[in-house]
């Protein structure tokens, strides 16, 4: 059963991701409110696939890619990157940083089922 972990530090952004992701079968959520909170879940526990917002209090969405890039378990994890952020520097930044996919909030639930079904599907091969 794919597992996907969704970083925000806004909690009904939280849900409103997992509300878009529903549609996908079998898809189980963990949530986390923070970049550190995030970084310490995947350090515990692994995942199929990532959904991470830019701006955080602590650790930002850039740093916890980073993180993951970094570790060899985790190198090849699926990373959509939310964000208020549409310019083309954070989007260069976080793909050039090692994100998947970059969306900007608002977006369709469609838009991110599609992402995440693409990601998911290309990662079981």
């Amino acid at each position: 059963m794919p597992e996907v972990l969704v970083v925000d530090d806004s909690k009904v952004m939280r849900d409103m991701v997992v509300a878009c992701l529903r549609p996908y079968p079998g898809l189980t959520f963990t949530h986390a409110s923070s970049g550190l909170e995030a970084i310490e879940r995947l350090s515990l526990q692994p995942y199929d696939l990532l959904v991470l917002d830019l701006n955080m209090p602590d650790i930002g969405g850039i740093e916890v890619v980073e993180f993951v890039r970094s570790q060899d378990r985790l190198r090849h994890l699926p990373i959509i990157i939310v964000t208020t952020r549409g310019d083309e520097t954070s989007r260069t930044r976080a793909l050039e940083a090692g994100a998947s996919r970059f969306m900007t909030k608002p977006f369709t639930p469609d838009a991110i089922l599609s992402e995440a079904r693409g990601l998911l599907e290309e990662k079981r091969g």
